[in-house]
């Protein structure tokens, strides 16, 4: 089996490809893990992993600049697939983040937090929303199994999830009202939280998904 991780030039890659070959280990599947720019190896893998780190803007401009954007769109429609953080965020339709145009496998936007907003406390929350947070499952998914309900994952984002439909809600965090962090249909799975920072609770979702079918 080989896994490509997507080199479009942003994200958080070398930490990505470590946790899914530590999470591949756990796993104990034999797996082939590259971190790789060339569309060939992406429409070759049987399985897409998805980073993005930055500005959506930026990032949008170099997935297309790189040429695996198509290679991307063959991974989204064909085989398992996994976005994380921004490599989320580019599945919507449309960010707020310089009004841009996403890859539309998700229907609805990405928005900013408000600002001004306060915890129970009436404390000042600070955008980025940065750090531990916990993430309730909404929904039963074959990536959550041995995850805890309510784990704590880390989190660095401005903007987050506005799908148009719920059906696609696999998980909530609070910031300070619930806001969609986990969301997936058939083959495809995205957290907006760093899953390779999220030690082992983001460690046994890049487990799953090393045995997973993309079936949900």
């Amino acid at each position: 089996m080989k896994i490509a991780i997507v080199d479009y030039g942003m994200g958080n890659l070398h930490s990505v490809l470590k946790s899914a070959q530590a999470a591949q280990q756990r796993a104990g599947v034999a797996a082939d893990i590259v971190l790789t720019a060339d569309p060939d190896i992406v429409y070759q893998a049987d399985k897409v992993i998805f980073p993005g780190q930055g500005a959506m803007p930026d990032c949008m401009a170099a997935l297309q600049q790189s040429g695996l954007g198509e290679a991307v769109a063959d991974g989204l429609n064909n085989k398992p697939f996994f976005g994380i953080c921004v490599g989320a965020q580019l599945l919507f339709d449309v960010s707020e983040e310089g009004d841009t145009a996403g890859l539309g496998w998700f229907q609805g936007s990405v928005k900013r937090f408000a600002t001004g907003l306060q915890d129970a406390h009436g404390d000042k929350l600070k955008v980025p929303h940065m750090g531990w947070n916990q993430v309730h499952q909404t929904r039963a998914h074959p990536l959550f199994a041995g995850v805890a309900q309510d784990a704590r994952f880390y989190f660095v984002h401005s903007y987050y999830f506005a799908p148009s439909d719920d059906n696609i809600v696999l998980g909530r965090s609070d910031y300070p009202e619930a806001f969609a962090c986990v969301v997936g249909r058939d083959n495809v799975f995205a957290t907006q939280f760093h899953t390779e920072k999220s030690h082992d609770a983001g460690l046994q979702l890049l487990q799953n998904f090393m045995a997973w079918d993309g079936q949900a």
